[in-house]
């Protein structure tokens, strides 16, 4: 067994206790810890909450609903650690977090650039969906259009990866893999518009 399927399997055996043992407490935990920048991904996360859905132990909806606030309430914390710190805090906690300088300025650059819409778009980005909260905060985004933004930027996140979990049935872990290769795939193209970005904006300076 590898290092990297040992960490997997671990991270799994944590989710799967805390909503076999929780229930919709655990889907809420768990979905708070993944949106404060913590190791357990929503991958693994909604789609064994869908699993027992399948199984006729959990809502389908109450899941969704109690991920989302998951969401909400991480996203916020990560905010405000953004809005109280701001930039400094950033450029010197972010690595531990594995947000990069250079992430970070992008992230300033794209609130800039599209505002606060930035916030429901990434929230169904890899990596992006995690780290967006600190430089949101940073930039003293209004409170109320982060949470809006946040919620419904996550709501067809959850809804996708709970449905896939609840059609998959004994077969939810198919699906972690699957979203990590999609994953590069989205992280791919989001790589080349911020590049793309950040050209227009350096090309559009360098004209004044």
């Amino acid at each position: 067994m590898t290092v990297l399927t040992s960490i997997i399997v671990f991270i799994s055996s944590i989710v799967i206790y805390l909503i076999t043992e929780l229930g919709y407490l655990g889907i809420f935990v768990a979905m708070t810890m993944e949106s404060a920048a913590l190791p357990i991904p929503s991958e693994i996360v909604m789609p064994f909450a869908g699993y027992v859905a399948f199984q006729g132990h959990l809502d389908f909806w109450a899941i969704v609903i109690a991920g989302t606030l998951g969401n909400l309430v991480g996203s916020i914390l990560l905010y405000y650690i953004g809005l109280k710190g701001g930039r400094p805090v950033l450029m010197k906690y972010g690595k531990y977090i594995l947000v990069s300088e250079r992430e970070i300025k992008i992230a300033e650059e794209w609130f800039r650039k599209f505002g606060s819409k930035v916030i429901f778009f990434s929230r169904m980005l890899p990596v992006v969906r995690t780290f967006v909260s600190l430089p949101a905060g940073a930039a003293k985004m209004g409170i109320k259009k982060f949470s809006f933004y946040t919620l419904i930027g996550s709501l067809p996140w959850n809804i996708t990866l709970t449905y896939v979990g609840f059609v998959l049935g004994e077969n939810w872990q198919q699906i972690e893999g699957a979203f990590r290769a999609f994953d590069l795939v989205i992280m791919g193209v989001v790589a080349v518009v911020l590049a793309y970005i950040v050209y227009a904006l350096f090309k559009k300076k360098s004209k004044r």
